[in-house]
Formats: C-alpha cells, sequence, structure tokens
C-alpha cells in the first residue's frame, strides 16, 4: 500500500481509504469493527468518517452512530489509535439534524469537534473537514443549473476567516491535527489557502470531492490548484456509488445495495449511465482487469489523488478491493479509458 503526504502536514495516508458511511444502517456494528480488522491488515491506515452518517438513509435517529461505531472499535482496541489516520467531518448549512442546520461558524465549530471526539472516543481528530460549503456548491449534482451569482464575496470571506481562526483554537488545544475541505471549488479552495497563510491560521490539506470514471469534474480547475497547492484529492465514489462494479447493469437492483434503498442513486440514476459504464466493462474484461480494480487502479493514476474512499456493504466486498493497488494499468488501458470519457462524459 502506497503512502501518500497529507498535503503540508507530514503525515502520510494509504492511497485507499475505508470509508464507513454505511456503518450503522447497512453495515452493522459486528461488521463495521471487523471491517477496522481488515483494512489495518491490509495495510490501510486512513479512516474517514462524518458526523452526520450513516447515509442510506439519513434520519435523525441514526445521526452521529457511525463515529459511536468508530468510538466502540477504539475503546475495544487500547493503544491501536495510533496507528490510523482519523478523519471526520462538519455538517454544512441546512443540515437539519444537526444544529438545526446552521451554517459552519465560530459558534458552531468547538460544539461540532467536541462531539465529534466523544463519539470517537478519541482525544484528537488527525483531518477534521468542512462537508460542504455554507455559500452552496456544484456537487451532488447540482453542477448542471450551478450559479454563484448570488453569493456574497464579502460574507463568505469573513465567514472563512471566523471558521479558520476558531480552527485555530482546537488545534491550540489539541483536538484536530489538521484542517480539510470537502465539496469544494477552485475558487472556494484557494480563498481558504490564501486567508491561512496571510494569517497563519490552519491550511487546508486536502479535498474530498466526488471523482470516478463517471464524475470528473475535477481534471481541469481543481486538478491544477491541487498540484500547486499540495492539497491532495480524496475520492469519494471512485467505483460511481456501485455503477462501476456492472452490479446494476440490465435493470438489476441487487438486495441490500444502495440502489435498493436510494432508487435514484442520489441523482445519480440516468439514461445514459448504462451505455457508459458498459464501455468500462468492456475495457475491463479484454484487458482481463476486474472491473473494481481497474476503476481504483485508474484513480491512483491521476496526479492529484491523495486517497480513493471505498466503501464496502460486507466483508466479502472489503477483502476484494485492496488488491486494485497491486494493478497497474497500461498506458493502452489508459488510452482506451479516455477514448471512452469522451465518448461518454459525466454521464450524470
Amino acid at each position: 500500500m502506497k503512502m501518500n503526504p497529507l498535503g503540508r502536514t507530514g503525515m502520510m495516508v494509504s492511497e485507499l481509504c475505508l470509508g464507513t458511511m454505511t456503518f450503522g444502517t447497512q453495515t452493522s456494528e459486528a461488521e463495521a469493527h471487523a471491517q477496522m480488522d481488515m483494512a489495518l491488515a491490509a495495510g490501510v491506515n486512513f479512516v474517514d468518517g462524518a458526523e452526520m452518517y450513516p447515509v442510506n438513509p439519513i434520519s435523525q435517529d441514526t445521526v452521529g452512530r457511525t463515529e459511536e461505531i468508530l468510538g466502540n472499535w477504539n475503546a475495544a482496541n487500547p493503544g491501536r489509535r495510533g496507528e490510523y489516520i482519523l478523519a471526520t467531518k462538519h455538517s454544512g448549512a441546512g443540515f437539519m439534524y444537526a444544529r438545526n442546520g446552521a451554517p459552519i461558524s465560530a459558534q458552531t465549530i468547538p460544539e461540532a469537534v467536541e462531539g465529534s471526539l466523544r463519539r470517537l472516543r478519541t482525544d484528537h481528530i488527525d483531518l477534521y473537514q468542512f462537508h460542504w460549503p455554507n455559500r452552496g456548491s456544484y456537487m451532488f449534482r447540482q453542477n448542471w443549473s450551478y450559479d454563484p451569482s448570488g453569493q456574497n464575496r464579502a460574507a463568505t470571506l469573513a465567514n472563512m476567516e471566523e471558521c479558520l481562526e476558531a480552527m485555530q483554537q482546537q488545534v491550540d488545544k489539541g483536538n484536530i491535527r489538521a484542517f480539510g475541505l470537502s465539496n469544494e471549488s477552485a475558487w472556494g479552495t484557494a480563498q481558504w489557502l490564501r486567508l491561512a497563510e496571510e494569517r497563519g491560521w490552519p491550511r487546508a490539506a486536502s479535498v474530498q470531492n466526488e471523482y470516478s470514471l463517471l464524475c470528473r469534474l475535477y481534471d481541469t480547475d481543481m486538478s491544477e490548484l491541487s498540484v500547486n497547492e499540495d492539497v491532495g484529492l480524496m475520492a469519494f465514489s471512485p467505483l460511481a456509488a456501485g455503477y462501476l462494479t456492472g452490479k446494476y447493469q440490465g435493470g438489476a437492483v441487487p438486495e441490500g445495495s444502495r440502489m435498493s434503498l436510494v432508487p435514484q442513486m442520489g441523482g445519480r440514476k440516468s439514461p445514459r449511465i448504462s451505455d457508459a459504464v458498459a464501455a468500462y466493462l468492456e475495457i475491463a474484461s479484454r484487458h482481463g482487469l476486474d472491473p473494481v480494480h481497474m476503476a481504483l487502479a485508474w484513480c491512483r493514476t491521476r496526479p492529484f489523488m491523495m486517497s480513493a474512499i471505498f466503501g464496502a456493504t460486507t466483508l466479502a466486498q472489503l477483502e476484494h478491493l485492496p488488491g486494485a493497488v497491486d494493478v497497474e494499468l497500461t498506458s493502452d488501458v489508459v488510452a482506451e479509458i479516455d477514448a471512452v470519457h469522451r465518448a461518454h462524459p459525466m454521464p450524470y
């Protein structure tokens, strides 16, 4: 398992990251703990959660349960907390199940951090991320009608300043080691970096945005920013919410799958997606590649990739995933992938 720098923090993280958003809904606590054991044994040293998890579905009753499950693992395995880099997230504006949807601010940050520390049963969070910007985002399939003209630049920058100052206080207390972003844009990330460097406050170490063969919004401006500013991508949904496994082809909806719980797949279901997936599956088949391994191995070829976050509902799925690190894609495979991307751009 290759280790990559977590920004300029000095921490190193594995090229694959264990995602935990199903812990507490699709994945039981016992299986979640077994996943932690299996992932660490496979060389994964990076685990990502969020205060709002689990999802599929999201409900008031389950908010925080994923962090509690991770905390119970920490408590049951004294001395092992130092074996992995733990990341979690502060929910953004509009999430009504936490703080009545209040935006991220100097007032919410201490409460949110303390809540996560308590549930995680740890004395520090290695990477604390803002789940989405207060001003909104073009992520979550909102890129098709994105319009930033209603934003208030002065208010946005003032909020960034107060949040960074509050994050500095959390660093000073020893509660967090590093700061990260999620579902951010190039302009937003650049402003966080500029303000942090001007004031000596925590510098964004990473950006967690959706990225896969089917969702390549990160390839242009964000790619340039990542490479030049040492702000690596934590790619979520690198298997396109399971589409790239092929399990949904032909209209199939496996029992217990995400589609069985969220039929529209969070806006990813579209008339074009089956043909796009079929084209990638055909490349994998022709080259004797497992499609899951091909999708994850392709992520590793990207110049801005820090870590790809994989989620597994079952132990069998998790056992299969780390094999991707042993797969090296040939230049022919990469060229064919690029050709399919041109033929089937952004199917959702």
